[in-house]
């Protein structure tokens, strides 16, 4: 396998070296097929389950693909252990189509995903064009997907909610020069229908005059629409000794008043043709939702009046170093071109501003260690060109 410049720039910040967002050239995704294994631990919540792609072009013109995916959840976190509840384990599965229509130096995609679990449903379609111009130098694309959600709740067999999920993008990338690419993203996310969780509760003071009463908890109550904005830029450099660096900066901000940036660095060394080493550095940093408050002083009075404890719209941030390392060889046998085994590892420290850890019994209300946890994700993926 001979490593050049642009397999370089396809496989930076993917160690599968199945393609990138910035890759170049009007050609259909290879044929693969992907056996994965995935495992989070972290926070009182451990996931796990496989999944399974296969992709199949068909005369250079079409190519489809179908993948099955599976989480099996055992949680025990700070929002199940304070409110009192047990933990719980479910299962969700999802299952997705897609097929890729080559049509000159266009690229016609459209794809279907269904996710399923015990009280949330998830149906969404996608649709995405990308075109190539000035000699394949520039590439644009556009698309939308629909997302159609039920939310239900284990114990209560008279609550059903939808949500209705919107989602606008475009995407622009460049060749500046034979080692580097620039890209940049939009996205417009309008959601509408019943967006916070079944389960989760604020609390408030039992007295607002005398905190040693202690708090209750009420049922959160949320907007039932949130508009999103967000835009980012991209850029990957190929280096002298066969490495690639990259580097991204997204912004984020919403109606509700969170505003979020994002900041990756990546780096990616190949040795020996068939070793591919991976490392990234990702910081995250978010601002509150406006009607987001750690303790409240009073209960909610009416249903504007919107209370909100979830910590992920809280100030917070977080911060993952990820290492992949990946193995690929050229195959001899029949109908088979090459394989490869990859190894992906991150780490991520989770640390909130505003949200107290209630585990905290010792510490006077509205005072408590604020919460923070530290998470391991770890990939397993087989894949098979041909």
């Amino acid at each position: 396998m001979v490593v050049t410049r642009a397999t370089l720039l396809l496989v930076c910040g993917s160690a599968l070296a199945v393609g990138a967002s910035l890759s170049r050239a009007t050609i259909l995704p290879e044929e693969r097929s992907d056996a994965m294994y995935h495992s989070y631990d972290g926070g009182g919540v451990e996931v796990d389950g496989p999944s399974v792609l296969v992709r199949k072009n068909f005369k250079e013109t079409v190519s489809v693909s179908a993948n099955y995916y599976v989480d099996n959840v055992s949680s025990a976190s700070i929002d199940v252990i304070t409110s009192g509840a047990s933990a719980y384990g479910e299962k969700r599965t999802e299952y997705s189509l897609g097929t890729d229509y080559l049509y000159g130096k266009s690229i016609i995609s459209a794809s279907y995903t269904n996710s399923d679990e015990s009280d949330y449903t998830s149906d969404t379609f996608s649709f995405n064009v990308s075109q190539d111009f000035f000699g394949d130098l520039t590439n644009v694309s556009f698309g939308y997907s629909l997302g159609q959600d039920e939310v239900s709740q284990n114990g209560n067999s008279e609550f059903s909610e939808d949500i209705d999920k919107n989602n606008f993008r475009f995407d622009v990338s460049q060749i500046i020069s034979k080692d580097l690419i620039i890209g940049f993203n939009y996205e417009l996310i309008s959601d509408e229908g019943y967006l916070n969780n079944p389960y989760r509760s604020y609390r408030f003071l039992s007295d607002p005059l005398d905190p040693d009463a202690g708090y209750q908890f009420a049922q959160e109550v949320y907007p039932n629409t949130r508009t999103s904005d967000a835009a980012s830029i991209r850029l990957k450099y190929f280096l002298p000794w066969r490495a690639t660096a990259g580097g991204s900066y997204r912004y984020f901000t919403d109606d509700w008043g969170v505003d979020a940036h994002t900041a990756q660095l990546t780096y990616t060394h190949v040795l020996y043709d068939n070793w591919f080493f991976d490392l990234k550095y990702r910081y995250y940093v978010q601002t509150q939702a406006d009607f987001y408050e750690d303790l409240f002083l009073s209960p909610s009075q009416d249903e504007k009046d919107y209370r909100a404890r979830d910590k992920e719209l809280s100030d917070f941030n977080n911060q993952t170093l990820s290492a992949y390392v990946s193995y690929q060889r050229p195959l001899s046998y029949p109908l088979l071109d090459r394989a490869a085994l990859t190894l992906q590892w991150d780490h991520i420290w989770f640390d909130y501003d505003n949200f107290a850890d209630l585990t905290d019994a010792s510490s006077p209300v509205g005072e408590e260690t604020l919460y923070e946890f530290e998470a391991d994700v770890i990939k397993l993926v087989f894949t098979l060109w041909y």
